[in-house]
């Protein structure tokens, strides 16, 4: 709710004029945190119309954002309607960059070595913000006598008589400080919430050792970002801009403070409930960063720093991390109207408003974490393995070994400061017993195979030979490889030195559609060109085995081009007699066709036409291709056009874990086959031990 007398950047421009901004905030609200708002300009400057007005809506809305409203009759309008209403009630213009700011302000204080309660602080500006965010530093450890404020007349001292009872409370006794030169010279830290360009290199200078500066006026700072940078080099950096690093957005706080409030039915937004966002928030930002934010970013290694002291927008973990800590604080302080007793459910629940497309993924990761195994990297010396290999380090779902020139692979390390010295190297173009001993395995099992001595010495220096026998030798539970090799090179070595598993006549490939619909999967994808009905009985037996270890209950279609017998011969013939006999061997599979794709994903149109499927009632989730062509070009649709991620390429078939990655994937996809791989491993692990226990309590 606004009536348009303060918008950012624009002034009074009225209620008429600021609609779009608060429509654009609206729309921040739902992207953000999936809550539905209202925008509300009120025609009215007038305290007590603008009180009368918001509170007679008090029955319609869960939730109260005060927007861009000027002072002083913001504070007034706030304090009334927290007073006399029993929804949650902020003014984000306040609060919102005094939350951002202060946990802003606590990373950078850490970073620079500086005591909260020590620092010298100047605040260049008086409004709302300024006021509101003085407070909350003040409430984070900051001494009132270490902050100076200074408004458009100058500095607020208490020898000014034209201050108001707000401002009076941040008046200075100091003598010394007549201008704002004068409140640099020694400071620690300076907030401007003012005008642009007030701020020059030479107060920068004057300022102590390890400076930080929030120059947080928009669109223009108070000092220009390289102006800053080039004046200071040990300095710390923010501004209210997005092309600069440690943007200070209030869209880090303001959708989930809500969310927060909303869903433990708050009657307020209380202090104890903002100091927690400021806590989770500045918490979040020493995390691992998730590669998609630094994608989105185009930022190679964004980490906790001078350049990263608050997370980005885009990073989806805010709403679990901030909506749950304020949640938190709202039932331990009181003003909480429902309790959640489960943490990780509510998570969960936050995580899934946001798409919840990966709720597999999630749930597969979790499933990982409670028995992480040991991954054997073949590619290890490029960058984007390194990363996914510290992501699966950093988050317990594996632990890496990396195969690889060591100085080469130390070289990326340093390059892009990633943290993996405590984990295992190894080269084996260096030579070392094991190679010996793996030779002497491979020229055993291949030489009847034309596979000499000699030549089982030379493959043991290939990375995917060796890999494999660490795999087979129980020195490594899964191996991962394919980034810059095509498939079959990366598959033979493991097919000649693992094997396929016991009762198993062929290997196969499946991908993992994650789609708006929920996880579909395809296969044959990768392995058998153009099977026979007993290749594509094995191939669905292999499919569905694996979708059960997922936690899905498989519902599979045998995919072709015709619907129940519709055309004779060819592909519909096989996938008819591939349905045939998995009735006959498997009747508990849960499996028709032959049927074309629409109908197996349509419930209804599957209903209207072949009321007799077995598959009626749910749609298919796991598809069967009668050949490779159709179904790697149908999962290669589906992921450039429908946007679904795929998750594969997933060998399925041999003894111990071997995956192959597609050619130039992500680190996201990588990781993603790396916890696939690990859960890979348990199972095996479990088929082969029944009794054996992991981590799971």
């Amino acid at each position: 709710i606004s009536n348009g007398t303060a918008v950012l950047g624009l002034g009074n421009i009225g209620p008429e004029a600021s609609k779009p901004v608060m429509e654009g905030k609206g729309l921040l609200f739902k992207i953000y945190a999936d809550i539905d708002v209202f925008d509300l300009e009120l025609n009215t400057t007038n305290v007590d119309e603008f009180v009368t007005i918001v509170k007679a809506l008090e029955p319609t809305f869960g939730g109260i954002n005060l927007e861009d409203i000027s002072a002083p009759t913001c504070f007034e309008i706030e304090t009334r309607l927290k007073a006399e209403m029993n929804i949650p009630v902020m003014h984000d213009d306040q609060h919102g960059t005094a939350i951002i700011s202060g946990a802003a302000l606590m990373n950078a204080c850490e970073i620079q070595g500086k005591k909260l309660d020590k620092i010298k602080m100047v605040v260049n500006g008086a409004g709302a913000a300024a006021i509101s965010c003085s407070k909350m530093y003040l409430s984070l450890g900051v001494k009132k006598e270490n902050l100076v404020m200074f408004d458009i007349n100058g500095v607020l001292n208490t020898e000014r008589a034209d201050l108001d009872d707000i401002r009076r409370v941040f008046a200075t006794e100091r003598k010394d400080v007549q201008n704002l030169v004068d409140a640099m010279k020694g400071a620690d830290v300076f907030i401007g919430l003012s005008a642009g360009n007030v701020v020059n290199a030479a107060m920068l200078k004057s300022m102590a050792k390890n400076p930080i500066v929030f120059a947080m006026a928009n669109p223009v700072p108070e000092i220009d970002y390289d102006t800053a940078t080039a004046a200071r080099k040990d300095i710390i950096m923010a501004t209210g801009r997005s092309d600069y690093p440690n943007q200070v957005n209030n869209v880090l706080g303001f959708p989930y403070i809500f969310r927060g409030a909303l869903d433990v039915r708050a009657t307020a937004i209380n202090e104890e409930m903002k100091i927690a966002a400021v806590n989770a928030i500045a918490a979040l930002a020493k995390k691992p960063v998730p590669e998609e934010v630094n994608l989105a970013y185009n930022i190679t290694n964004l980490k906790f720093g001078r350049d990263y002291i608050i997370p980005k927008p885009m990073d989806l973990r805010l709403i679990s991390e901030v909506s749950s800590a304020v949640a938190k604080a709202a039932i331990e302080s009181g003003v909480a109207r429902k309790t959640i007793t489960d943490w990780d459910a509510y998570a969960e629940e936050l995580r899934n408003r946001l798409g919840g497309n990966d709720k597999l993924l999630r749930n597969l990761t979790s499933k990982a974490k409670q028995d992480p195994k040991r991954v054997v990297f073949a590619e290890a010396d490029t960058y984007k393995i390194l990363r996914a290999a510290q992501i699966v380090k950093d988050e317990g779902i594996a632990t890496p070994i990396l195969l690889g020139n060591v100085e080469r692979i130390k070289a990326i390390m340093r390059e892009n400061e990633l943290d993996l010295d405590d984990v295992q190297i190894i080269d084996p173009k260096e030579g070392n017993e094991k190679v010996e001993e793996y030779a002497q395995f491979l020229y055993k099992k291949r030489q009847r195979r034309g596979i000499t001595l000699l030549e089982a010495r030379k493959m043991m220096t290939d990375r995917n030979y060796y890999g494999a026998c660490m795999v087979e030798f129980g020195e490594a539970d899964a191996l991962i490889s394919g980034l810059t090799k095509n498939y079959v090179t990366t598959v033979k070595p493991a097919l000649q030195i693992i094997g396929i598993e016991n009762g198993v006549n062929r290997v196969a490939g499946m991908y993992l559609m994650i789609t708006p619909k929920g996880p579909v999967f395809f296969g044959d994808t990768t392995v058998n060109v153009n099977p026979s009905v007993e290749e594509l009985v094995d191939i669905t037996v292999l499919i569905e085995r694996t979708v059960k270890q997922f936690g899905i209950d498989p519902r599979v279609a045998i995919l072709s081009y015709s619907n129940f017998g519709s055309n004779e011969g060819g592909v519909p013939e096989k996938t008819r007699q591939t349905v045939k006999a998995l009735h006959q061997k498997y009747p508990d599979m849960v499996v028709d066709g032959d049927m074309q794709a629409n109908f197996a994903l349509n419930t209804e149109l599957l209903k209207d036409n072949f009321p007799f499927s077995t598959l009626n009632g749910k749609p298919a989730n796991t598809l069967i291709f009668p050949n490779l062509e159709s179904g790697n070009i149908a999962y290669k649709l589906l992921q450039e056009i429908g946007g679904a991620e795929a998750v594969g390429p997933i060998l399925l078939g041999l003894k111990k874990p071997v995956h192959v990655l597609q050619l130039g994937s992500s680190v996201r996809e990588i990781v993603n086959m790396i916890t696939i791989a690990v859960i890979d491993a348990q199972e095996k692990a479990r088929a082969q031990n029944p009794k054996s226990t992991s981590k799971r309590k």
